[in-house]
């Protein structure tokens, strides 16, 4: 008889829990009982699991003891509060928000790049993920980075609306249907209108100028590679696009790369596809074939004509899907497999 788990999805109602539950049926995974919980759960909130409802429980009446694992896709606000409350009750916590991302005592962990630091769960009891851009950046370097090594990563982060919840992306809906019959729009999640805008801005800002978006990407880069000595500068721009994250990456490797080789290493490496003719208009781009893609897609690679060791590519991938929810569930999936 196979061995089943009880999972807990915190954040149920949101696009990432509602994809962390979806997921969890495609993969067939060994699912006990689910428990969706939500912060802001009322009586009578559902979510549809295998084509039948199930209610979302309040999350602040919740007994962590009940589950195995348990899923946050939460604010992070919400998540700070509840993440030790869940590993103190005996349950492994997958923190998919940026609560513990700088804890030091807690692995991050991106499954195709280093799927051995889940092994490190127990002293803690989270394992976290890196923001979806951060994601996506490591998965499509990863190849490149065990090759020859990289010195230094100058990226452009293009968000999309849903990096900011569910409310960014009715505001850039609302926004775009006001100005399309001749209204005024109003503003409440971007300091700016988003809909037919771009701003560079995602997060607060730092003292020394940058985004927390911006820190958190050199951050988490660091902290996956292992490697503190890895330069980045990054800049996180927000775009009116509903779903879909994509990135204009230039890097500078250790030694030289032929693009070629660039293409044949990300043939050959699990969770990334290589679309990259451009010749005949053929790059990812979120709504040709990045949305509900499984993967990190990565075109224009090309040689950097200002740098011999530089190169430029051009990813793009599902920031509620993959970067985050397939994520989180592949995590527990390894749980399952080796160590639980």
């Amino acid at each position: 008889m196979t061995k089943t788990y009880d999972i807990a999805v915190v954040g149920a109602s949101n696009s990432v829990g509602e994809a962390i539950i979806s997921l969890l049926e495609e993969r067939a995974f060994p699912l006990g009982t689910l428990y969706p919980l939500d912060s802001e759960a009322t009586v009578g909130d559902t979510v549809l699991f295998k084509g039948r409802p199930l209610l979302v429980t309040n999350l602040t009446e919740f007994d962590f003891s009940l589950v195995q694992i348990a899923l946050f896709s939460t604010r992070d606000e919400i998540a700070a509060r509840y993440l030790s409350k869940a590993a103190e009750a005996g349950c492994i916590v997958i923190d998919g928000t940026a609560s513990s991302s700088l804890d030091e005592a807690v692995p991050m962990v991106v499954p195709e790049v280093n799927p051995e630091r889940v092994a490190d769960y127990k002293a803690s009891k989270i394992i976290s993920l890196p923001s979806p851009a951060s994601s996506a950046l490591l998965l499509a370097l990863k190849p490149v980075y065990d090759a020859v090594g990289i010195e230094r990563i100058n990226v452009v982060s293009l968000q999309s609306v849903s990096g900011s919840g569910q409310q960014a992306v009715e505001e850039l809906a609302q926004q775009t249907a006001r100005l399309l019959n001749g209204q005024k729009v109003e503003k409440n999640i971007f300091p700016h209108q988003i809909a037919f805008n771009v701003f560079p801005q995602v997060g607060q800002f730092c003292e020394n100028g940058a985004t927390e978006q911006e820190m958190l990407l050199s951050s988490e880069i660091h902290k996956v590679f292992e490697n503190d000595c890895i330069k980045v500068n990054a800049t996180c721009v927000q775009l009116p696009v509903f779903y879909g994250h994509s990135m204009a990456i230039h890097i500078e490797t250790r030694e030289r790369l032929e693009v070629n080789d660039v293409r044949k290493l990300i043939r050959k490496t699990a969770g990334i596809k290589l679309i990259d003719k451009p010749e005949s208009a053929k790059y990812p781009t979120p709504v040709d074939n990045g949305v509900g893609s499984d993967e990190v897609l990565v075109g224009r690679i090309r040689e950097d004509i200002s740098h011999p060791f530089g190169l430029n590519l051009w990813i793009v991938s599902d920031n509620v899907r993959k970067s985050s929810a397939l994520n989180s569930v592949q995590i527990a999936e390894l749980l399952i497999k080796d160590y639980i």
